[in-house]
């Protein structure tokens, strides 16, 4: 088990979360916690006790984006130490979006900057109604590079460019009007509405569930539809074939629950 120094890892009922553990600056990040967040992800993804991976904040805030000690040293970097750790940051949110297990970001407080390429990559995004958001960076002129491609995939183009381009501040609900998160709730029933999904994601095959991700990545990112008749039709068989999904298929029609849900 790795240890770090900006987060803290739970493992309890087949569910890993990574909290974010700098409160005392709402989970600012800076270049340490980038590198820990890619690892702890690394490191989760292959537990085969966790199933489902949680990312969220210690104390007020989920991510208030980037540690201002951290940007006041960026701002001196030349071009080579700007780009050495952007790639970082870059490789951190694609190793989230990526990640073979299902993830669910959960945020209140603030999510200001890169915070939103943090749950952009995630799987699924829950937000307290009251949360405040905003991809601030043309604010500072700058722009939000490294999280564009999970933001876009996530609103779209032009809401992309209504968030990005404006830099204003909005709250959960108009979050989730934007497609920003899944979900925007009162704080009171968020932790409700997060135990039903994981209950939900319990219940589907860990190994189909990998399977689905890179499905999706790939019909999503490398694959043209004539290309996916092949694609699909190899992996429906050899998902068939497998283990699990002769285990499931069994199941059902045995009337019975899959071994993964006992």
């Amino acid at each position: 088990m790795n240890t770090y120094t900006t987060l803290e890892i739970e493992i309890s009922q087949h569910s890993g979360t990574i909290w974010l553990n700098r409160p005392a600056i709402h989970n600012a990040f800076n270049e340490v916690m980038i590198s820990e967040v890619t690892k702890a992800f690394k490191q989760l993804a292959e537990d085969d006790e966790v199933r489902v991976i949680l990312l969220r904040g210690r104390g007020k805030s989920f991510c208030a984006g980037a540690d201002l000690n951290w940007m006041r040293d960026v701002a001196k970097y030349g071009y080579e130490q700007n780009y050495s750790e952007s790639l970082a940051l870059s490789l951190c949110f694609y190793t989230i979006y990526t990640c073979p297990k299902p993830t669910i970001a959960v945020v209140h407080g603030v999510a200001i900057g890169g915070a939103n390429g943090l749950l952009a990559a995630c799987d699924f995004a829950f937000a307290d109604e009251t949360t405040v958001f905003s991809l601030s960076e043309v604010k500072i002129g700058i722009v939000p590079a490294c999280i564009s491609p999970y933001v876009t995939k996530r609103v779209g183009e032009y809401g992309s460019r209504e968030l990005m381009l404006t830099g204003k501040r909005f709250d959960g609900n108009y979050a989730h009007h934007m497609r920003l998160v899944n979900k925007s709730l009162p704080a009171a029933e968020l932790e409700a509405a997060l135990a039903e999904t994981i209950a939900l994601l319990m219940t589907s095959g860990p190994k189909a569930m990998s399977h689905c991700k890179n499905l999706i990545y790939d019909i999503s990112n490398k694959l043209s539809l004539n290309e996916a008749i092949d694609y699909t039709a190899k992996m429906i068989a050899d998902i068939r074939a497998s283990e699990e999904g002769q285990e499931g298929m069994a199941a059902f029609l045995e009337k019975r629950k899959p071994n993964w849900t006992h």
